[in-house]
């Protein structure tokens, strides 16, 4: 029976064979298919099942059918399931998703290495790594999560961890999937996908896959009306992926497969920087002020991806990846009034704040954050298998040549409001003078892993190295940093690197422990290199043990982890007016404990049905060592005090949930738990900075708990019915208050739609 909700080994193994083997391989015995799901597994993060029982450190898998199970387009509420995730909240939608492993820095995924079918995903990883692009989770067949063991190879921020995207496979026999779903705040979405593998004979297996992604809203908010302006309900946004996957295996006396995949991704979104007061938050969480009504986001971002896999021998597999991305987008906000900074705005009641709400004559300067991005590379990793009957040995080493690169090129217009709200005039911006600067990255990575396998023993060493040369140019001014002031332009070149090693002990067919030590690092951008900065460091230590039954009807994951930050790198502001630059916090440590249980009572007492339920808990202990060395204040990590706790890092995460399925029918409820978090370093309860004037950003998220109920009825093998509810009570409550304002999680939303998989 198909079950919605798969044990640890189980989630894995669809994952990894659903996802990389053709159908049937896991039963051939021919040398030649061996091989092949050999060199597939390698470019997956975690891969084949029986990978897991000897990594030296946490890893989890998010099924396809984990993903659809409630229907989640939104990163954040896909990973709620697993241990060891924090996730910031802006949008509701998971737009702009800012997510943290075991209490690395929230900030836009900027702490980790977010990859798609292994290939980096962040716009300008090494030189801007803060993304405003994410891939859509909605599309995707899986997520893996590896958090302690992801060091060596897997850069450039190693000091989290890696999540890495799987997309749509191409199929290996005729298929086609077609998904539809409206819902609350006029919500639709459409997935469809269509592909095949064909027999050429003599010139090999050729395959083809064509895939589409699009999904609108209305959005949940409403922006106060002026007598101008009388399209308030429109707060919504319209995304659309496009992809197309080519594989080529030829025939020949050496396993090889060439696959090509090409990929847009196109965004229009009506979404600001501006949050709410706490107190008009109280009255109405979906609100926005008038003076958010010219806010708007356009981004197109255009991947590109070739990789030739060959194992020249049964021992050797090589993987050559070739890879560009382009991104663009022009965020187009609020960004000053009367020239007051907003957070200050927010919170100070006055002529700014009235003509926030459209109700006072003001000047409101919308600032056009214009970027351009660009990153490729090549990337080679070889695997080597020798050793005798008691000691065997995969070495794994790869090389990697990068660049990205980012251009800023950015302008303020300034619209001159009347007392009633309506806008009298515009004065437009000079391009660049809100922003001219161009940083640049250049990498080259090296890096060496040999896994030693010794009866039930799994030694894991290795080191990562890389060589950084960047360049920064900018020339409006000059840069304040650690050095005093220094010309923004120039070039600066610097080493980092990371070692450890893990152990897997397998100490029967049902339990395993591990353990892991490892360094990492995470490079400052070029600007924040010219201002003095130093790599943050960390040193990370896991350990924790694996069970599951003989029937699988039961596994378990729990993990103890510690890290040690230095040089914690933050940024000075999230859409504030601060400086710009980067700055070493200094120490922080984090150390916590991660539960994974999963659980079908149908396989256990052979019901008949399927009854998958599971329980995934983190507690984790964020600290800063040190008090901090920042007075701006437009810094969230200014004055904070040694003792104090880590912005957005919750002390308790809790995720659980029940199921029963059937043939014909299924139903699911889950829960989602996340404590109160302070958002300054400062660790205030009020909207008070650290030089004591009122902040928008500062204070508390609240605690939260919200319930999400699904159900589905097949029509039959390849239609079926959907529907659910998210949010099941409405609960509201602020999840951020950043990057201007509180701001709330997602309302209740109502969708329903059919499934059709051919």
């Amino acid at each position: 029976m198909k079950k919605q909700h798969r044990l640890l080994r189980d989630a894995i193994a669809i994952a990894a064979l659903g996802l990389a083997l053709p159908a049937g391989a896991a039963d051939q015995d021919s040398d030649e298919a061996k091989i092949k799901a050999n060199v597939l597994d390698k470019i997956m993060v975690i891969g084949n099942p029986a990978n897991i029982e000897k990594i030296p450190g946490s890893a989890q898998v998010v099924t396809k059918e984990d993903i659809r199970q409630q229907n989640y387009d939104d990163v954040n509420r896909v990973l709620r399931k697993v241990p060891g995730v924090y996730v910031r909240e802006e949008d509701g939608f998971g737009l702009f998703p800012s997510i943290s492993l075991r209490g690395v820095d929230t900030t836009r995924n900027s702490k980790i290495t977010v990859m798609e079918d292994g290939v980096m995903m962040s716009p300008a990883p090494y030189t801007a790594p803060a993304a405003y692009y994410s891939p859509t989770a909605g599309r995707m067949s899986g997520l893996e999560v590896l958090k302690g063991s992801s060091q060596i190879k897997y850069g450039p921020h190693t000091t989290g961890g890696v999540i890495n995207y799987l997309s749509t496979p191409v199929p290996t026999k005729e298929k086609a999937y077609l998904k539809s779903t409206l819902g609350s705040f006029n919500e639709q979405r459409t997935h469809a996908y269509a592909g095949n593998t064909f027999d050429a004979g003599a010139a090999g297996q050729f395959g083809v896959l064509v895939e589409g992604y699009r999904r609108q809203s209305d959005g949940f908010k409403t922006i106060d009306e002026t007598a101008d302006f009388r399209n308030g309900n429109d707060t919504g946004f319209d995304k659309t992926d496009a992809m197309v996957k080519l594989s080529w295996e030829p025939n020949s006396e050496m396993y090889q497969r060439f696959e090509f995949k090409y990929g847009t991704s196109d965004l229009d979104a009506n979404e600001t920087y501006l949050g709410l007061t706490q107190a008009d938050f109280n009255a109405n969480p979906t609100r926005r002020y008038a003076a958010s009504r010219f806010d708007n986001i356009k981004s197109e971002q255009e991947q590109a991806t070739l990789r030739w896999s060959l194992s020249p021998t049964d021992n050797i597999d090589v993987i050559t990846t070739l890879y560009q991305t382009d991104f663009k987008r022009n965020w187009y906000k609020l960004s000053k009034i009367n020239d007051d900074k907003l957070s200050q705005v927010m919170e100070t009641p006055g002529l700014s704040q009235e003509c926030m709400k459209g109700a006072a004559a003001c000047d409101l300067k919308v600032k056009a954050n214009n970027r351009k991005y660009n990153t490729q590379g090549i990337e080679t990793v070889g695997y080597f298998r020798f050793g005798s009957d008691n000691v065997q040995h995969e070495i794994m080493a790869g090389l990697r040549l990068h660049q990205d690169e980012i251009t800023r090129f950015q302008w303020e217009d300034t619209y001159t409001q009347a007392t009633n709200g309506t806008i009298t005039g515009m004065t437009p911006g000079v391009p660049g003078d809100a922003g001219d600067r161009f940083q640049k990255t250049e990498a080259l990575a090296l890096f060496v892993q040999d896994t030693i396998e010794i009866g039930a023993v799994t030694i894991t060493p290795g080191v990562r190295y890389e060589t950084l040369d960047q360049t920064s140019e900018d020339p409006k001014g000059t840069l304040q940093g650690a050095g005093g002031t220094k010309n923004r332009d120039g070039k600066n070149s610097f080493n980092v690197s990371a070692y450890g090693v893990g152990i897997a002990y397998q100490f029967s067919e049902q339990w395993t422990g591990f353990s892991s030590l490892h360094t990492g690092y995470s490079p400052p951008s070029p600007r924040g290199t010219r201002g003095g900065l130093d790599p943050e460091t960390s040193l990370a230590f896991e350990l924790g043990t694996r069970y599951t039954n003989t029937r699988q009807a039961f596994a378990a994951e729990t993990t103890f982890f510690y890290t040690a930050f230095k040089d914690l790198i933050v940024t000075d502001n999230v859409g504030g007016t601060g400086t710009g630059n980067d700055e070493n916090f200094g120490e922080v440590d984090t150390l916590g404990i991660e539960l994974a249980l999963q659980y079908d009572a149908g396989l256990a007492n052979n019901w008949g049905i399927s009854n998958p339920s599971y329980l995934s808990a983190t507690y984790t202990n964020a600290e800063q060592k040190n008090d901090s060395t920042s007075t701006d204040a437009e810094s969230i990590f200014s004055y904070g005090k040694a003792g104090n706790a880590i912005p957005y890092i919750p002390e308790l995460t809790l995720s659980l949930g029940t199921g029963v399925e059937t043939k014909k029918w299924g139903a699911f409820i889950s829960g989602n738990y996340v404590s109160e978090t302070y958002t300054s370093a400062n660790n205030v309860d009020a909207q008070i900075n650290g030089a004591g004037d009122p902040d928008a950003r500062y204070g508390k998220t609240d605690r939260y708990f919200t319930a999400d109920i699904s159900a589905f009825y097949r029509i039959n093998n390849t239609v079926k019915l959907f529907g659910g509810v998210q949010n099941l009570f409405d609960e509201e409550y602020i999840v951020s208050r950043q990057p201007d304002g509180a701001r709330g999680g997602l309302p209740q939303f109502l969708y329903g739609g059919i499934e059709m998989d051919i």
